[in-house]
């Protein structure tokens, strides 16, 4: 079967195409021709749409589903029809499930129930046994098996020791290490950023501290042992100073925020909406402001969804019983777009890619098709008719966005909406 994507307009700065409006052929799984005008022709699938726009495909390094364990919040099929909808090709899933996702069966078993997709379903194994801290996991088994990083998802690494042991042992194998940036004894019990806020609200504050403590550790660690570090969801203005240092030492550390984090603060928790409960928590103006800088300096190099679907049994409930997290994947490209503006935020779904030593080609003929599609104008709101998602958690419910996805093409396979 033949695909051919009719007058779209190419955004990669490394295609020759860059900025053309093109017709592009794709057979299997390869771009064969791109031209300014191609003829339809028999067995070829031709797709239009209003002011197409295609990029090298979305990566999303923080995804959470539900299977196994919570299909009741998503299941790994129906996640992954959100994430092509949503514009991505490439997706890292988190070892939360039941049962966490530690060994090479548990790898496997992610693997087999995603193949034959459009989106290719990218494992990140568990550092730690049942992710409890305590022993590390079958690492290397994992890596053979299809994972692709390591680390407890929002679980701190409490024991130093382990962490520097994870750092040795991956350079025998170019492992990539995920430490989550939350020291458990300044946070304590808290579920909000520890601000005005929370004072204002009387809700339980974790402070910037717990976050940058947990950071600097990480990178004196680091700095000791080599090896590949990357730290998910940074939100404090001070956690990108502290990257940015590391990163002019030429140590190894890569890390992401998501896109909650960088647009929304701990303003919204006036209404007490537990779509706004999130880990780590909405920071103030002054912190979405640094992360801004360090998106458009180059510290920070990959924005993520954080997507996190949760049951309504578990969010429409008073605020301090909820469960954390928001999904995401839906409303990413519309927010980023009309926050950062077109060029930058391709380059923030797509440069991820190279963080986790995954496959990414330019659109040029003979390459591999692996296409994001999307028109990137017209500001829009974001509603519940939007969401894909069975879960209906969204932190972006009512806030402006610009532009839509349409789909996907890759791995031979087109899905749109």
């Amino acid at each position: 079967m033949k695909f051919l994507l009719k007058a779209a307009t190419v955004i990669d700065p490394k295609s020759p195409f860059h900025h053309q409006t093109v017709d592009i052929l794709i057979e299997n799984e390869t771009i064969i021709d791109i031209q300014s005008t191609i003829q339809t022709t028999q067995n070829t699938q031709e797709i239009t749409r209003t002011d197409l726009h295609v990029s090298q495909g979305w990566f999303d390094s923080s995804v959470s589903f539900g299977e196994p364990g919570y299909e009741e919040r998503e299941t790994i099929e129906h996640g992954l029809q959100v994430a092509a909808k949503s514009g991505f090709t490439k997706i890292a899933v988190h070892p939360n499930t039941v049962p966490i996702t530690d060994n090479s069966a548990s790898i496997g078993f992610l693997k087999i129930k995603s193949q034959n997709n459009a989106v290719s379903l990218l494992p990140i194994g568990a550092l730690t046994t049942q992710s409890k801290g305590v022993d590390m996991a079958e690492l290397y088994d994992m890596q053979q098996a299809g994972a692709i990083a390591f680390g407890d998802y929002k679980k701190a690494i409490e024991n130093p020791n382990l962490l520097k042991i994870a750092l040795l042992y991956t350079q025998n194998f170019d492992g990539l290490v995920l430490s989550y940036p939350q020291e458990n004894c300044i946070a304590g019990k808290g579920m909000v950023n520890e601000e005005e806020q929370s004072t204002l609200l009387g809700l339980k504050g974790i402070p910037a501290l717990a976050e940058e403590l947990q950071i600097s550790r990480d990178l004196f660690l680091l700095e000791y042992t080599g090896g590949k570090l990357h730290i998910p969801t940074i939100t404090t203005a001070k956690s990108v100073d502290l990257i940015r240092t590391a990163k002019a030492k030429g140590l190894q550390v890569s890390c992401s925020t998501s896109v909650h984090h960088l647009i929304l603060t701990d303003e919204e928790l006036e209404t007490f909406d537990t779509n706004y409960k999130v880990r780590p928590p909405l920071r103030t103006k002054q912190d979405t402001t640094a992360l801004l800088a360090g998106v458009n300096d180059g510290t920070i190099d990959m924005i993520t969804s954080d997507h996190c679907p949760m049951d309504i049994e578990h969010k429409k409930v008073e605020f301090d019983n909820a469960k954390y997290g928001t999904i995401g994947l839906e409303s990413s490209f519309g927010a980023l777009n009309i926050t950062l503006g077109l060029e930058k935020t391709i380059a923030m779904l797509t440069q991820g890619k190279k963080v986790f030593n995954l496959e990414h080609q330019t659109i040029a003929i003979g390459n591999k098709a692996d296409l994001s599609l999307f028109t990137p104008n017209n500001e829009t709101i974001f509603t519940e008719e939007d969401i894909l998602s069975t879960s209906n958690n969204s932190a972006f419910l009512g806030k402006k966005g610009k532009g839509a996805t349409y789909g996907i093409v890759s791995n031979g396979k087109i899905v749109l909406k």
